[in-house]
């Protein structure tokens, strides 16, 4: 299976919770003999949608940066796509969010693929990740992805929380059992 992974961590990568997670589940797919390709979103030249509609919903974008040039071929090509943040303010980090808007330029191509949904949060209230769920499944239904996975990650604020979580294993084993 050709996998596309979107961290969108703005932390570095040995500091990052949501980072973490995505590295367990590639180890995971790797060890499977998945392909796994990463992109960066928080480190990468991206620019938001402007919703121009100069693509038509069809291609290309009127932006000629690292989502057009790399990774919208790459999720074009892919199987399961993969989407980790960190949670802010209940909700996906906004480094993801210009990735998820410009699924526009591409939305009928990006059509029933498979996703993942992997999120960390200091919060471990049972309601923390509630709202970016939701989303997620709303983006879900609409893509008509087949959604194979999910882990919501509270109360790791912290690498060292997540690292000894059950989350983390939680993340290698849904990479190992695609």
């Amino acid at each position: 299976m050709k996998i596309v992974v979107i961290t969108s961590s703005p932390h570095p990568q040995n500091e990052s919770t949501s980072i973490y997670l995505a590295d367990r589940f590639t180890e995971g797919a790797k060890s499977a003999g998945h392909e796994v390709f990463t992109f960066d979103a928080a480190h990468e030249e991206t620019h938001p949608c402007q919703g121009c509609d100069k693509c038509g919903m069809d291609g290309p974008c009127v932006f000629k940066d690292a989502i057009e040039n790399t990774l919208i071929p790459k999720m074009l090509a892919a199987d399961l796509i993969v989407l980790t943040t960190p949670l802010y303010y209940f909700g996906m980090s906004a480094q993801l969010k210009i990735i998820v808007d410009r699924f526009y330029s591409r939305t009928g191509k990006l059509h029933g693929k498979k996703s993942i949904m992997m999120a960390t949060a200091y919060n471990s209230a049972d309601w923390t990740m509630e709202a970016l769920a939701n989303h997620y499944e709303t983006l879900v239904r609409y893509m008509e992805w087949q959604d194979v996975g999910q882990v919501w990650a509270t109360g790791c604020g912290a690498r060292s929380l997540v690292e000894k979580s059950s989350f983390a294993e939680r993340a290698y084993k849904i990479g190992v059992n695609l």
